[in-house]
């Protein structure tokens, strides 16, 4: 009887087999440096970016603590010792306590009304089509790309035939229709992310478009409200050309008109360290919102973007 034998397979070329696993010369090694250099060049750009931005800041808290020798005679030097008077003198003599206190009302009122009336509006638009649903979106991208200099000569007679000229709560409507604009248009693209499911589910268990808008979407749209609430703090905090066209009263001033007016009412006293301490009155309110919201910021900003 003849058995036939199967033949034994063939083992695959060695060298065929190293060729697969072959790699280009200087591949993964190439690929790291490659991405060592850029990693170390764009950490080198934002060190560069830090240092352009903070050193003006550190050296303004620095001057404030100095006397007016001290400043002209070694301007990069750390003071001596830490002249406080200088914060005093600003705070009180200077009447930047009257425009702290008068900022504050601006813009906190300002703020709150930005962002209620931003909120409903930017909500309505995302969430429900209507005629000339796109027209009052589009009328509110035009408001941003408005500039603030051709409306200033109108606003003032606007203002003035209103009786609002030169008072508190005037300032605080004009504050809030300069910012309404990007507050709606950013919040907008933000309620479009939110789940349409929740919203429906409060419906079913009765709630009203109200209730459902303040109880359910707006905590939900927390992220977005604090990063636009950021942003629109900062640019009313630091308005100057708004103020000076509106608020001619020197009682009713900001803390943006009172630099100005600490810096020219001076005359040749030169009260440089008075100054400074004022100025940075005025910017750590901005510094300390900034790192305490930082996260919140971020989060609102990549919010629509993960979505």
């Amino acid at each position: 009887m003849k058995t036939t034998e199967t033949p034994a397979p063939v083992p695959a070329e060695s060298g065929a087999a190293v060729r697969k696993t072959e790699l280009p010369p200087g591949g993964p090694t190439g690929a790291k440096k490659e991405g060592t250099t850029l990693n170390v060049f764009s950490h080198g750009v934002l060190v560069i970016w830090a240092i352009m931005v903070g050193m003006p800041l550190v050296w303004a808290v620095m001057t404030s603590f100095k006397d007016d020798a001290s400043i002209f005679g070694s301007p990069w030097s750390l003071p001596d010792r830490l002249h406080f008077d200088n914060w005093s003198r600003a705070w009180s003599q200077a009447h930047m306590s009257d425009y702290f206190l008068n900022t504050v009302l601006v813009v906190g009122g300002s703020l709150v009304g930005t962002l209620v009336l931003g909120s409903m509006a930017a909500y309505v638009l995302a969430r429900f089509d209507f005629p000339g649903n796109r027209f009052i979106y589009y009328l509110f991208i035009g408001g941003m790309s408005f500039p603030i200099m051709l409306a200033l000569v109108p606003l003032f007679y606007v203002v003035d035939n209103m009786g609002l000229l030169n008072t508190i709560h005037g300032l605080i409507l004009v504050y809030i229709a300069y910012s309404l604009p990007f507050t709606v248009f950013f919040l907008t693209g933000f309620f479009r992310t939110l789940p349409s499911s929740v919203a429906e589910a409060a419906f079913v268990d009765g709630a009203s478009h109200t209730r459902t808008f303040f109880q359910v979407m707006l905590p939900m749209a927390k992220p977005g409200l604090i990063s636009v609430g950021i942003f629109n703090f900062l640019g009313q905090w630091n308005q100057y050309m708004l103020p000076t066209v509106l608020n001619t009263d020197p009682d009713k001033h900001v803390l943006t008109q009172g630099l100005v007016q600490l810096a020219v009412s001076q005359g040749y006293k030169g009260d440089w360290s008075g100054l400074f301490a004022g100025l940075v009155m005025a910017m750590l309110p901005v510094l300390a919102a900034y790192i305490v919201f930082q996260r919140q910021v971020v989060q609102g900003l990549t919010a629509g973007a993960l979505k």
